[in-house]
């Protein structure tokens, strides 16, 4: 179980050996070589996480299914948020409208790209609000590289920014699940926020 609660994929050595196609053998002798990252329970058994044998087919250019590709995914948290915005004030109201409509979930905040990097992997909250004009980082390369690494879980993007039609356009067709321009709708906000638990909640 992870410090947040959430439970950790796990795959035994004969698990890993389904998913690469190889003999049982072959993974132990990957292990004991260094190339494939594992433990060692109590018992004397290798255990694999699912992060580590992920990089490992990554790496190698490893091709896995769907089915497998799923069976790596350490869900999002959908109870957290991280709000990702440079403007602290922008930031706080958001996270003040948040905490009022949505009681019990977690609420976390970034005010740059790094800061946001680490919580993303840390805790891999359910539902992101990113700034999209960040200073330093493109927002929308990040929406990218969290929609493309299944690592992250999956989450729903919520694109802020200013009124860029051309932009904002691209952004909704690709990387963002909703977009919202400056200064935001609540309301709106709030709304989509719920429609997308209900995805979740009927999946």
């Amino acid at each position: 179980m992870s410090k947040n609660g959430r439970r950790i994929r796990i795959f035994s050595a004969l698990e890993v050996a389904n998913i690469c196609g190889v003999v049982n053998q072959t993974i132990i002798n990957w292990i004991r070589n260094g190339y494939l990252k594992a433990f060692t329970t109590p018992g004397g058994q290798y255990r694999v996480y699912a992060d580590d044998l992920s990089a490992f087919l990554d790496d190698r250019g490893m091709r896995t299914s769907g089915e497998i590709l799923q069976l790596l995914v350490d869900e999002a948290d959908w109870n957290a948020f991280l709000l990702v915005d440079a403007d602290r004030d922008s930031n706080e109201i958001l996270k003040q409208r948040l905490e009022r409509n949505f009681p019990g979930f977690v609420l976390m905040q970034a005010f740059d790209g790094f800061e946001a990097g680490q919580k993303l992997t840390e805790s891999k909250p359910g539902f992101i609000f990113l700034d999209k004009d960040l200073p330093g980082i493109d927002g929308v390369d990040l929406a990218r590289k969290i929609k493309e690494d299944h690592n992250f879980g999956k989450p729903f993007i919520i694109m802020m920014g200013k009124d860029d039609q051309s932009r904002e356009d691209s952004v909704a067709t690709a990387w963002a699940d909703a977009c919202f321009n400056k200064p935001l709708d609540f309301d709106l906000v709030v709304q989509t926020v719920k429609n997308m638990e209900k995805q979740i909640n009927t999946a």
